[in-house]
Formats: C-alpha cells, structure tokens, sequence
C-alpha cells in the first residue's frame, strides 16, 4: 500500500495567507483539512444499509479531529502535523494534505510553527492499520530535504506527484 492510495490529488490544498487569504489557526486549518476529507468522498463508506448513501460530513470529520487534539497536539515537530481519528461508518482510510508555506501555530512538541498537515482518518475497528499507516507518513515526512521541497510546491498536484516519487510507487 502507498499513501497515495488513501491520498488522491484533489484532498490536497496549498493555502499561502496574504493577500485575500487572511492566516489560518490551528482550529482553521483542521477545518481545512475536514473539508479536504469530507468532499465528496463515498469511497471507503461501510457498505451495509445503515450507513447507504451516507457522505461524510465535514462537522463530523472536524470535531473527530479537534477531539484529537484535545488529548494532545498532533504537531510531531519539524514542521509537521499528522492529525488523525477515526469514524465508525469508514470501511477504508482516508488522507488529506494541507501545506501552509507561511506555518501556523499548532501547539507541537517543538513549539515551532506547523507548515505540512498531513491527516488521516479510518474506520475504528481497524487500530493497527490506522497505526502502520501514522507511522508511513512519519517515516515519509522524517526527510528535511523532502519536507521543503513539499513546502515549495507550485501546485497541490506537484506536492502529490512528489509523495508518490517519494514512495517509489510506480507511475
């Protein structure tokens, strides 16, 4: 498995502030995030009846992920947030990534401002492939060099292209 399985090109957003965009909070840019995950996804939905149909909700995804955060900060450090949880009605993970070239303050373990958000959100029955795939982003995300290039991104589809070079996975 690749993270570019769970991550497609378009749950991938570079928001730089300035400008229009005024800078984002912590709680902002899980917002962002939430909104990455919940748009349009059906894929990875638990196929039974009761949850036919069902979209995944942005609110939902968002407060799963602040939820998260309440124990504690996701910032590992190096500039890198992996917020994730989890939602009964995923049958299949799911990734999003945000890439804030400015950073923003997200309470993390080195106190530095957080520029690469990478979440994850899976189905809560399945804890140990939730867990191998937090560890894959971090090993993904360890690399300095790796880490600006993904910063410097021209385009969420470059940043994307880079994590699948990145991975090896076949094109």
């Amino acid at each position: 498995m690749y993270l570019t399985d769970l991550l497609k090109a378009d749950r991938v957003a570079i928001r730089h502030t300035g400008g229009a965009a005024p800078p984002l909070d912590k709680q902002g840019a899980l917002a962002l995030l939430a909104s990455l995950l919940a748009d349009g996804e059906r894929v990875g939905l638990a196929t039974d009846p009761a949850h036919a149909g069902v979209t995944l909700e942005r609110d939902e995804i968002e407060r799963v992920l602040l939820d998260r955060e309440k124990l504690q900060s996701t910032g590992i450090g190096e500039g890198v947030a992996i917020p994730h949880g989890a939602l009964s009605q995923l049958q299949s993970q799911i990734a999003a990534l945000v890439i804030l070239p400015e950073g923003v303050d997200f309470a993390a373990i080195d106190e530095r401002s957080v520029h690469i958000i990478f979440g994850v959100i899976g189905p809560k029955r399945a804890t140990g492939e939730h867990l191998k795939t937090l560890a894959r982003v971090s090993r993904l995300l360890r690399n300095q060099s790796f880490r600006d290039r993904l910063v410097a991104a021209e385009s969420p589809r470059a940043a994307f292209d880079m994590i699948a070079t990145e991975e090896g996975e076949p094109r």
